[in-house]
């Protein structure tokens, strides 16, 4: 956790930070990747260009809630940075930050809640949630990504 208030996550990949962030990049493969997301409904022509989203469902069917995630920012190979929207939780913002490493990839996520009743909750209470789950997201990308290394 930082001072700012945002869960961080790391993680070393054996893929390069291009073909790790080719995935992150692929907004049809989200829902294989990010803990919650079920499915992925369309993902706007120009994604991922700042002010593109993804729209996608939440939950488990018949407890399906439908979503969207939108670019902030976006630098190729090093930076993704997403407004994420967790209806009725709120919404946050997530930071994929890319590093190549001796042909690795180091991986640092950051989230935080920016709105919504998650943000009014104490984030010493709600960062051992965030990181395991966030945990987990990581773990599916790195199968993803060192399968198609």
């Amino acid at each position: 956790m930082t001072d700012s208030g945002m869960t961080e996550t790391t993680c070393l990949i054996r893929a390069s930070a291009a073909d790790v962030f080719a995935i992150l990049t692929d907004g049809w493969t989200y829902a294989a990747w990010v803990v919650g997301a079920s499915r992925v409904r369309d993902v706007d022509d120009g994604w991922p260009q700042p002010g593109h989203s993804i729209h996608h469902s939440v939950g488990i069917w018949p407890l399906v809630l439908n979503d969207t995630t939108t670019v902030e920012q976006y630098e190729p190979n090093r930076l993704l940075q997403l407004k994420v929207r967790a209806w009725p939780s709120g919404a946050g913002i997530v930071e994929f930050v890319l590093t190549d490493r001796d042909g690795m990839c180091h991986l640092l996520m950051r989230e935080r809640a920016v709105s919504g009743p998650l943000a009014l909750i104490p984030h010493q209470l709600v960062d051992p949630v965030l990181r395991l789950r966030n945990h987990e997201t990581l773990r599916r990308l790195t199968l993803l990504a060192e399968k198609h290394h």
